[in-house]
């Protein structure tokens, strides 16, 4: 009897489960949740600091397309490093390096400053992400990857809905430089916190026969090429207008800071209630229909935007933001389900080099796009999109998107 109730699982034990909850995975999600808390305090708000202190519009655009830049060339660095030297030491190495950017942009006293702080900042974000997926390939079974991508998914995307709140209030309160420096200050301080926690990080290194970049396109499968063909048009319809949103909604339709900083809150909300109940039908029916609705959304949000009159009307166009999100878990465990476990931060890494360096254009694009009308890179933006969730639709097949 004894023995029977042994092994019947205790409710944690099937709430952990059904959430994909092991203990690697908790960790980095938490470490991605104090990073990202510290990162959205001001994040959002760079557009503004950058036009704070001294830069138009133009060097806006050609911010984002340096960000665009150092995310793609860090993708596969960061998925070197990662399986050469360990996920703990390669992660310990990315929290460094961004720290040092983070001072360089609490310090800036003018905007190229900014430029260079971002040659370092992006260590995390460009290069931790290869790491992040390979944790949770490597920790989680096939049928649980979608859940552990919505369990980093979600504590990712909390801080998005909380921290742009007191960013805006911080910047409402003592100005847009003063706010954002001291939301820089606490991402320092969050940093050093997440730094403690993935030294627990304990998953050993996968050892395999040495592979050049070369090698590790020619492991790709042909669906997550063609995957790739179709995120890199979806996420040319992001880059194009990312950067240019806040100066849009305050800008031109004239809302505040603050208000932004509420609409963030609403597009993060979305994201997180659609999160779960996404990733366990996607489990049962595929994934496929998830990733077209996703594709959907990031094509529908620039127009959605664009044709919002005020703060109400925003809100829907935010709610549509959100919503890109409904088929990202799904997305991000095809891209390791066709991963080998001995390259599978190198792939990740790899799929994110091509896709970042081939949106690298779009923010300048779109920051050129602004000069002829504020209106023009968001039209353009959202008939790219809808080309990209066809093409994701039409090329890749129902039995290798489950």
């Amino acid at each position: 009897m004894d023995e029977d109730a042994e092994r019947v699982p205790t409710r944690r034990a099937r709430v952990a489960s059904y959430l994909g909850l092991e203990r690697n995975v908790l960790i980095v999600s938490a470490a991605a949740f104090l990073l990202g808390m510290g990162e959205e305090f001001w994040k959002r708000f760079l557009p503004k600091y950058l036009e704070a202190l001294g830069a138009g519009t133009l060097a806006i655009g050609l911010f984002g397309t340096t960000k665009d830049f150092f995310d793609a060339i860090y993708q596969y660095p960061g998925g070197w490093l990662a399986d050469r030297f360990g996920r703990r030491k390669a992660f310990l190495s990315f929290i460094a390096l961004a720290s040092v950017g983070y001072l360089i942009y609490l310090l800036s006293p003018t905007w190229p400053y900014v430029f260079v702080g971002l040659a370092t900042s992006m260590a995390w974000a460009g290069m931790a992400s290869p790491a992040i997926f390979a944790v949770i390939g490597d920790a989680l079974p096939r049928e649980k990857r979608a859940m552990g991508f919505t369990l980093q998914s979600m504590l990712k995307r909390v801080p998005m809905t909380l921290a742009p709140l007191v960013g805006g209030a911080m910047i409402a309160a003592v100005g847009i430089k003063s706010g954002v420096r001291r939301g820089l200050f606490l991402t320092l301080i969050l940093a050093g916190i997440s730094a403690l926690l993935v030294r627990a990080i304990n998953i050993p290194i996968i050892t395999g026969e040495p592979t050049r970049l070369r090698g590790v396109w020619r492991s790709f499968h042909h669906a997550l090429k063609r995957l790739l063909i179709s995120d890199i048009i979806i996420r040319t319809c992001e880059g194009m207008t990312e950067v240019l949103i806040i100066l849009y909604v305050t800008d031109v339709i004239g809302v505040s800071v603050a208000q932004f900083g509420v609409l963030v809150a609403i597009q993060m909300a979305t994201a997180i209630v659609v999160y779960i109940p996404a990733a366990k039908i996607a489990d049962r029916i595929g994934r496929k229909p998830f990733v077209i609705a996703t594709f959907a959304c990031f094509a529908l949000f620039p127009l959605a935007v664009m044709l919002s009159k005020g703060f109400g009307t925003l809100v829907i166009a935010f709610i549509i933001g959100g919503l890109r999100e409904i088929g990202e878990p799904s997305r991000k465990a095809m891209i390791v389900d066709f991963a080998e476990p001995a390259l599978r931060a190198r792939t990740v890494g790899l799929y994110y080099l091509m896709r970042s360096l081939s949106i690298t254009p779009a923010a300048a694009i779109g920051g050129l796009l602004w000069q002829l009308a504020p209106q023009t890179p968001f039209a353009l933006a959202s008939a790219i999109g809808l080309t990209g969730m066809f093409v994701f639709a039409l090329t890749v097949e129902e039995r290798y998107a489950s």
